[in-house]
């Protein structure tokens, strides 16, 4: 792991990894949008409303993956002080919220015709809202301090608490009487879905998964190449 830890190694191979995360989302985005949208059948009970899932389960799942993998740096700094895990938690954390928040619009605007509300106070959907506010106050924590160092500490320690509001999102809607449907994708007697419905639905998942990992290079490309501007300006006062 410490191999990847030299931000101009870590450069050199986000340059070549880049672009093609950039080519396989925009693959998958317009596969997975064109099956969403134009082969896909509109289901029995839900009608054409069923399509906002291609867009809404892929996101609640990135909104929980995100988090992991923010969590996973978080403790990779506090433990190891890798210098690159803390950079990859900052830009993790806008991209997490920002599935997570388009996980819950989608959510709002599915529920309106299904359940006739736009919110309701359900297991699942008030884990998701949590599980956006400690996005928020992850990255409020990573500015609240002009110590950058204990900036880090402060918000990793943050995501490694938030963590447990993970589980409590998957089994939400098995632990609680919950309005919200049960997992149709992953069980143990396998997938529920027709197979019409499924493959656009892991297209899209994959494209989403490209999307996480196109924006985390050019993040953390945009944030290494800042600290060195950051630290060659502080050699230069000091110089001065």
């Amino acid at each position: 792991m410490h191999r990847f830890a030299n931000p101009t190694r870590f450069l050199r191979i986000a340059a070549v990894v880049q672009p093609w995360a950039m080519g396989l989302t925009v693959i998958l985005f317009g596969a997975g949008l064109y099956m969403s949208f134009f082969t896909s059948p509109p289901d029995y009970q839900q009608g054409e409303s069923v399509r906002i899932m291609y867009v809404h389960v892929p996101a609640a799942w990135m909104g929980m993956f995100c988090y992991a993998a923010m969590a996973i740096a978080s403790a990779v700094s506090l433990i190891w002080k890798h210098p690159l895990s803390d950079v990859a938690g900052r830009a993790t954390a806008p991209v997490g919220a920002a599935f997570t928040f388009l996980s819950l619009v989608t959510g709002s605007l599915w529920g309106k015709p299904m359940w006739g509300t736009w919110w309701v106070w359900d297991a699942r959907l008030t884990s998701m809202l949590i599980l956006l506010f400690l996005y928020m106050g992850y990255m409020a924590l990573q500015g609240a301090f002009d110590d950058r160092a204990r900036a880090a500490k402060a918000s990793a320690i943050l995501a490694l608490v938030g963590a447990v509001n993970l589980p409590i999102i998957k089994f939400s809607v098995t632990w609680w009487n919950s309005l919200h449907q049960g997992s149709s994708v992953i069980t143990m007697e396998g997938p529920k879905m027709a197979s019409s419905m499924l493959w656009p639905l892991l297209i899209m998942a994959f494209a989403f998964k490209a999307y996480y990992v196109w924006v985390l290079l050019v993040r953390m490309r945009q944030e290494i190449t800042a600290n060195k501007v950051r630290i060659l300006r502080l050699k230069q006062v000091n110089g001065a």
